[in-house]
């Protein structure tokens, strides 16, 4: 199960290594774009009755409470295990008694549980439709309930870092096994020489805060190269002067390129995991990490990047200046991140999979599954 098919990023590419564990599974979504996933051309991929709605796979956001009936309306009943990777609707399908539920939670889904008044108040979404900003607080609240109710439908949860396992404990009231996300490493690999750039990469929306690495590098006047494409992307090259060049989107084959020549990637925004620091790590270049999120989990001190502590131009600047690159041994960085690799993943998959299946047909309480893939995993 996943929530929606649209576009690839991280949940997507854990879809993705879910599928080549499982290839003849089918893959139950709400909504499908075939043609932005080469990766799932052979797969079984069926979707709901949104798929035939005009403007659903364009614009999925705005069917939050349609995908809530879309789910449930999913026929499951031949399966014995049912993986859902979710972090919106995709976790409350009908299963029956003996059919086992583990569900991958990218997060306990954001507008629901960290507050609505984050959207409606903050001026950096202001671009919100007058209407949408009047029925929000009303849909959010049924949601937030059956969100809630949805959770008690899953046998096992599973997330991508502590940082995460924490919210579903708050809004849950459940304990989930870390499994971090797979890093294709063996994309990316260090280069023997630098050039003096620094690099930032990923979507230009608000909450990723490229505005205030612009601002920073506006006064500091190094090279600052940014990689990506979205609604933010024209009013960033605005304010930004000749020091900074924008590369749109990279294709995947020039990103090592990018990666390893760069004196470091900078991440100014807090993400629940963050593949994108650990892909310019399997490159061999540290991180200047905003000290926040998934960040704190994957980037170590001194060692495979340094963090600044306030979410703003001035504390991303300070870091800057107190970057030495010398101090950064690519080979180290390299190694720390392979143990994100696919492969990893997808044993420590395998492993849950196995163990909370096993223990499933010898007994029937999710406390018991827990406790024996616990006993047998003690390092997860």
């Amino acid at each position: 199960m996943h929530d929606w098919l649209t576009n690839l990023a991280g949940a997507e590419r854990v879809l993705i290594s879910l599928h080549e564990m499982y290839p003849e599974a089918p893959i139950y979504t709400s909504v499908y774009r075939p043609e932005e996933f080469p990766n799932l051309a052979d797969a079984d991929v069926r979707t709901s009755f949104l798929q035939k709605i005009p403007k659903a796979k364009e614009k999925h956001q705005a069917f939050s409470i349609l995908r809530t009936v879309a789910f449930e309306r999913f026929d499951l009943s031949e399966y014995d295990v049912v993986i859902s990777s979710s972090h919106a609707e995709a976790k409350g399908v009908l299963t029956s008694p003996e059919t086992l539920h583990i569900c991958y939670c990218h997060t306990p889904i954001r507008y629901y549980w960290s507050g609505y008044h984050h959207y409606l108040d903050n001026p950096r979404f202001g671009r919100l439709n007058p209407l949408v900003k009047a029925v929000m607080p009303y849909m959010t609240n049924y949601l937030r309930v059956w969100d809630r109710c949805a959770a008690d439908r899953v046998d096992i949860f599973v997330c991508n870092s502590r940082h995460v396992a924490r919210r579903i404990k708050k809004y849950y009231r459940r304990d989930a096994v870390v499994i971090n996300p797979p890093v294709e490493t063996a994309r990316f690999k260090p280069s023997d020489s630098l050039d003096d750039y620094f690099l930032v990469v990923g979507r230009l929306i608000p909450y990723k805060r490229a505005d205030i690495v612009v601002e920073a590098f506006n006064a500091l006047g190094l090279k600052l190269k940014i990689a990506g494409t979205g609604t933010e992307l024209e009013s960033l090259k605005e304010k930004a002067r000749p020091n900074i060049e924008f590369l749109g989107r990279v294709p995947d084959g020039e990103l090592n390129d990018l990666y390893s020549r760069c004196l470091a990637l900078i991440f100014p925004q807090e993400e629940d995991f963050g593949i994108v620091p650990l892909e310019a790590m399997a490159a061999g270049r540290p991180v200047i990490a905003y000290a926040k999120g998934g960040a704190l989990e994957t980037v170590v001190e001194g060692k495979t990047g340094s963090f600044f502590h306030k979410q703003d131009a001035q504390s991303v600047a300070e870091a800057v200046r107190a970057f030495k690159p010398e101090h950064y041994d690519p080979r180290a960085i390299r190694e720390h991140a392979l143990k994100y690799d696919v492969n990893v993943f997808k044993n420590n998959m395998q492993n849950l999979v196995n163990s909370a299946w096993n223990g499933s047909r010898r007994k029937d309480d999710t406390a018991a599954k827990w406790e024996l893939f616990e006993t047998s995993n003690p390092r997860q």
